[in-house]
């Protein structure tokens, strides 16, 4: 498995990482944020995504959105595709994602919203607390890309103070746990005996 930071020549992958976003999506009945193959694409060129592939073939992904001129960024997009599921890969491509945007963008306040059970146990575990949408960007820009969720009449009738998402700050790792990265120990080519 190899955890990279997507560039140009992984513009290949996607419409397919559109596409099982959106089928994901569907299949947990939850809102979600759609994102066309060309803007998945803009986030590959920008360096501003972090993918997963095994032996050639698309693994997983996450993409940085930067808001408020830096000063918050969120990480958007997670998708681990079915094959690959059940391994805690999500996991570890949000963490590679959350190190690869603390080391660019090391001042500003890191942020996501998720209506996914799995994800909020990814963030909490990571250092991520639940937050009043006050807390997040006040952006619009980033707000028009929840027009597409299924739930954006619920954030406009409270005029962006709560929806269905719940909203989760980087507050930095929770006491006890480790610093250093897991990921190639996860998933290392040593065979068991």
């Amino acid at each position: 498995m190899e955890i990279l930071i997507a560039r140009s020549k992984h513009i290949k992958y996607a419409q397919a990482i559109s596409e099982e976003i959106d089928a994901s999506a569907k299949v947990r009945g939850t809102g979600i944020a759609r994102r066309s193959p060309e803007y998945i694409a803009s986030k590959m060129e920008k360096q501003q995504a972090i993918i997963a592939l095994s032996e050639g073939q698309i693994a997983g992904f996450c993409y940085i959105e930067v808001w408020g001129q830096g000063q918050y960024l969120a990480h958007s997009g997670l998708i681990v595709f079915p094959k690959y599921r059940g391994n805690g890969l999500a996991k570890i491509i949000k963490k590679k994602t959350l190190e690869y945007s603390q080391k660019c963008y090391p001042e500003a306040k890191i942020f996501g919203i998720t209506t996914g059970k799995a994800v909020m146990k990814i963030n909490s575990d990571l250092g991520y607390k639940p937050v009043h949408f006050s807390e997040l960007t006040d952006d619009l820009e980033f707000w028009k890309g929840c027009q597409s969720c299924k739930n954006y009449d619920v954030l406009i009738r409270t005029e962006r103070t709560m929806c269905l998402c719940t909203g989760m700050l980087y507050e930095g790792p929770k006491k006890g746990t480790s610093k250093k990265s897991n990921w190639k120990k996860l998933f290392s080519t040593k065979k068991r005996s």
